[in-house]
């Protein structure tokens, strides 16, 4: 049977942690290929347990480069179209990729989106948002403002809000982890991307 979507999960600034991989093998498990391309790879510290570290490691390296860096890792995918998904910045990566890629099946941003360009078009793109409520990296009035600008955009957008719960709550080994809104996300998440 063939998978049921292609995948590009991209990490977030923490790097590739092991609930990347824990996430990876879920959606596998539900039927879908996924890719998991470690954006730090270069780097001799690939992951990390503060923010601060993570920052640290994406202003050395770059936003252009890494961006750069999960274009080549999606470019022999984008053929079959692509579900782009990612965790805080890796969402944020998603996002730009996904708006870009006119292939695009859908976007799963888990913790994290990006600016918009005022120009950003896409075709009735699906996109799932999962966010901790209150998020300090996404403000209730960005937020608002990313849907506003990305229904304007085309998308077609779902936001789940969980709160009380960490930015990175669907990480167990972070202290933002938040057990039962990780779950409502995955649940919520599947469902998604079994509907692509």
């Amino acid at each position: 049977m063939a998978p049921s979507s292609t995948i590009l999960l991209l990490h977030s600034a923490f790097g590739l942690r092991p609930a990347v991989h824990a996430a990876a093998d879920r959606l596998r498990a539900a039927g879908h290929e996924v890719h998991v391309p470690d954006l730090y790879s270069d780097q001799p510290v690939r992951t990390v347990e503060s923010v601060e570290e993570g920052m640290e490691i994406k202003d050395r390296i770059g936003k252009e480069e890494l961006l750069r860096r999960a274009v080549a890792a999606a470019a022999p995918l984008s053929d079959r179209g692509v579900v782009y998904a990612g965790f805080s910045l890796g969402g944020s990566i998603a996002q730009n990729l996904a708006l870009a890629d006119d292939k695009a099946r859908g976007l799963l941003l888990l913790h994290g989106t990006s600016d918009l360009a005022e120009d950003a078009a896409t075709d009735g793109l699906p996109v799932q948002l999962h966010v901790a409520d209150p998020d300090p990296f996404e403000p209730h009035d960005w937020l608002n403002a990313w849907y506003l600008r990305m229904q304007r955009a085309g998308a077609e957008v779902e936001i789940y809000r969980y709160p009380g719960a960490g930015h990175l709550y669907t990480d167990p080994d972070l202290a933002d982890f938040d057990p039962e809104a990780a779950e409502a996300t995955w649940r919520v998440a599947l469902g998604f991307l079994a509907e692509l």
